[in-house]
């Protein structure tokens, strides 16, 4: 079977819950860290889309969604946040991102958020094993 791969998405922190995400025509580039994320921007120039926590490890409060919006603005973007968490949820609004989720929303609400947000449906996804594998030691090489 071909799947046309109808767009690109970035997740950040997500820890496995990307595999949900297989079911929609897109292709996926899996970071764990803010700064692999950042990085992985800069040598990829076709992101249709980024989902992240908003708390990442290595940059709380939503440091890499504040850094990535103020850079590309008009990318879609979805904040998961903490269950129950009204600053983070506030923050991320007033952010602007697309969309906001609470890091327990179930794999069918995450799916059919992404599926909406990019206009796309069905199918299954490519996965760029490459990008997902890159360990970076603290900064992005040159």
């Amino acid at each position: 079977m071909v799947v046309l791969v109808q767009a690109t998405v970035l997740t950040v922190g997500l820890n496995g819950r990307s595999e949900v995400l297989r079911e929609l025509p897109v292709r996926l580039i899996e970071m764990q860290s803010g700064l692999e994320a950042a990085c992985s921007l800069k040598n990829e120039k076709e992101v249709n889309s980024v989902i992240s926590r908003w708390d990442l490890d290595d940059m709380p409060d939503g440091r890499f969604l504040k850094t990535f919006k103020a850079a590309k603005p008009y990318i879609p973007t979805i904040a998961l946040v903490k269950a129950g968490s009204k600053s983070q949820e506030i923050a991320a609004r007033s952010l602007g991102v697309s969309a906001v989720l609470a890091e327990d929303a179930t794999d069918n609400v995450l799916r059919d958020t992404v599926a909406n947000l990019l206009g796309v449906e069905g199918g299954g996804v490519k996965k760029d094993t490459n990008a997902a594998d890159i360990t970076l030691p603290g900064k992005c090489p040159r």
